[in-house]
Order: structure tokens, then sequence, then C-alpha cells
């Protein structure tokens, strides 16, 4: 698949517009644009193409490669990104929640905190896997709440969560913030593990992927979430008083 987004995107794509949320055509590709959101308000501008598909239809599985071609304009207040999922929640529509399983870049700003990874911050801009959906993850799920409460006891955490990690498929790192110019974002989806790169530089490998199969998405929006090993969670929205935008020039699959 090979999508340029000029005259208009192909046929295929679910195109969301909620909020404060709009899709712009420009002459370089598609804009994604939120302005004016509130704390009372969700806005989400956002394309997939696994919208009305049952989980186990969604389009793609390893092996493939994903290029995105990418700029940001201001810093985001929410969340953005691009990459692979298996939409295990969404704030809007009727589908049933699922544990989560995702390959992408992604953004959180705060008060967002999300540390699924030992030692990498939970907000900023990152590269990730996560896969809780498989057997050797579903063994923590009976005690996840013991292994919460644990972890906030000293010296715990950090023995405990490498096990819990490693059982996630969880493996993340910290990329620098796209700015206004275009990179070429690239993510290698391999059977036993994952490769990312910026404009052909890698900036993370890793051996933990997911195994399943995921739909395709990019969005950006106003919310906010808290989820922490230590047993910490919210969720809210943010006010977005200006407009904050990504624009995607290009996004090529290659299986």
């Amino acid at each position: 698949m090979n999508e340029t987004f000029r005259p208009r995107p192909q046929p295929g794509w679910r195109l969301t517009q909620t909020g404060g949320g709009r899709l712009v055509l420009t002459p370089d590709g598609v804009r994604f644009v939120v302005a004016g959101a509130t704390t009372r308000r969700y806005a989400n501008a956002q394309i997939d193409d696994y919208t009305g598909l049952p989980r186990h239809r969604f389009p793609w599985r390893a092996p493939l490669r994903l290029t995105v071609v990418a700029r940001m304009g201001t810093p985001v207040r929410g969340t953005a990104g691009f990459g692979f999922w298996n939409a295990p929640i969404s704030p809007i529509g009727k589908v049933l929640p699922v544990l989560p399983a995702a390959i992408w870049f992604f953004h959180a700003s705060p008060p967002a905190n999300m540390p699924l990874a030992y030692g990498v911050p939970g907000f900023g801009w990152k590269v990730a896997t996560i896969d809780a959906t498989t057997r050797q993850a579903l063994h923590w799920a009976p005690v996840a709440p013991l292994v919460m409460l644990a972890n906030r006891l000293p010296g715990i955490y950090e023995r405990l969560w490498h096990r819990v990690q490693r059982a996630l498929s969880v493996s993340e790192a910290l990329i620098p913030p796209p700015d206004d110019t275009f990179r070429t974002f690239t993510l290698e989806w391999l059977t036993g593990g994952a490769r990312f790169l910026i404009d052909g530089q890698v900036v993370h490998e890793t051996n933990c992927a997911p195994r399943g199969r995921l739909g395709f998405v990019a969005w950006v929006d106003n919310q906010w979430l808290i989820a922490t090993p230590r047993g910490e969670f919210g969720w809210g929205l943010l006010d977005v008083p200006g407009a904050q935008w990504m624009e995607i020039a290009q996004v090529r699959i290659e299986e």
C-alpha cells in the first residue's frame, strides 16, 4: 500500500473528525488538526483502516515495513502518533475493550504518565511495542493488583517489573520530537522483534513485538492518560486554545 493523499485519500480509509478535530488536504498530503478543544469535549483527527472490522480481520501482521513521511507543528497537548494497534479501547464508538497490543511512534503530553518500560519516562515522543494479549502476559493477570501494590515497596519495582515487562513484550525508547521539517519514520515489524528508524538512522531495536493482527492508525487528539506499574490511573481532556497539527505526506506499507 502506498498512500500520498493527493489529490484525495484512497478508498478504504476511515476518516474521523470529532470535536475540534479536522482532516485538511494540503499540497503536501493531509493535515491532522485539533483546534479550540476543551476539557469538556474530546477532539480527534484520525485516519485508520480497521474501523468496522472484527479484530481477527484487522489488515496487518508481521513481517512488514511501515514508512511514514511526516512533520509536526506546535507541540501537541494530548496524544498523537502513527503505527499499528488493536484498538483496545476508544473514547468514541461502541467497541468492547480488550488488552492492548501496539507497535508505533507515539506521543503523550503531561499530565499523561504511562511508564511501561523501566527507566523510560511515561510521556514524550517514543517508539514503543506492547502485547498484553499473549498467554505469557495473561499469566500475570490474576496477580496484577498484587504486583501494583508490591511495586510501591522500596526495591521491589525494579526487580519485579523487568519480568512483567518481558511478559508484556514492552519495549520503549524516547526519540527527538518531530518538528516542522518532513522526516521519514520507518518501522520494521518482524516476527521476532522490531526496528525503528528516523531518516534511515536506527533509533531503537528490540526483540519484542506484537504477534497478532493489527490495524494502521494515525491521529492527533486532546486526551491524557495515567497508567503506572504502581497502580496509579487517571484520564481526562486538555484545553487546546489555539491549533495543533501533524501533517503526513506518505504512508507506505510493504509486506
